[in-house]
């Protein structure tokens, strides 16, 4: 069974569509017994740095998630979800992230002809043998939507990057713990080919 965290955050409904279309057992849930025995553990959700780790704070779920990522199961963060898992972000200033992993999150910079949030379809150059991408073909397209992206401090840890604006680090691995800037629920073939690789780990 794959629990995915729910802490009133968006996008919920799409992650869980996507895993039930692949035979998926999926249970959305805030509590915490069901988490910590669930066999995988996803963290989704769009929306604003702050207001989320204060809804993670005010559940009770903040070391929840800490012990769920330290389990050793296969734990996977998607977008908000993934700049959660980091130490700070420059949305909310002062608000500590959960720091399960090391780096921080930026705005992404203004430049010219482009828009943010960057909202669309962008190609992932591949590295560092990223468990989540076997099989998936370098320069594939993956969507996204986000206004901040990840500069983790490990670079080994980076397994996808892509360029809007600048460098932006949109998928990362570390033991049993894997992320994603981008939305693989909302990315067709490829990124249902992403989820299926992390159900099958």
């Amino acid at each position: 069974m794959i629990a995915v965290i729910d802490y009133d955050a968006g996008n919920i409904r799409s992650v869980e569509k996507a895993l039930t279309s692949l035979g998926e057992q999926v249970h959305i849930t805030g509590d915490a017994e069901e988490i910590l025995s669930a066999d995988k553990v996803i963290l989704p959700g769009v929306g604003a740095f702050g207001e989320a780790m204060e809804n993670i704070r005010r559940r009770g779920l903040e070391p929840v998630i800490r012990d769920a990522a330290e389990s050793g199961k296969p734990f996977l963060g998607i977008c908000l979800g993934l700049q959660l898992l980091f130490e700070r972000s420059e949305e909310a200033p002062g608000v500590a992230g959960l720091g399960i992993l090391k780096g921080g999150i930026l705005r992404i910079p203004e430049a010219d002809g482009m828009k943010i949030p960057h909202m669309g379809w962008n190609s992932l150059h591949l590295q560092n043998g990223g468990r989540l991408f076997r099989g998936i073909r370098e320069q594939s397209y993956v969507y996204f939507v986000h206004s901040y992206y990840l500069k983790a401090e490990d670079e080994k840890i980076v397994k996808a990057t892509t360029e809007y604006c600048t460098h932006i680090h949109a998928s990362v691995e570390r033991d049993n713990v894997f992320a994603c800037q981008f939305h693989p629920e909302k990315s067709s073939d490829v990124g249902l080919h992403i989820l299926k690789n992390f159900v099958e780990l």
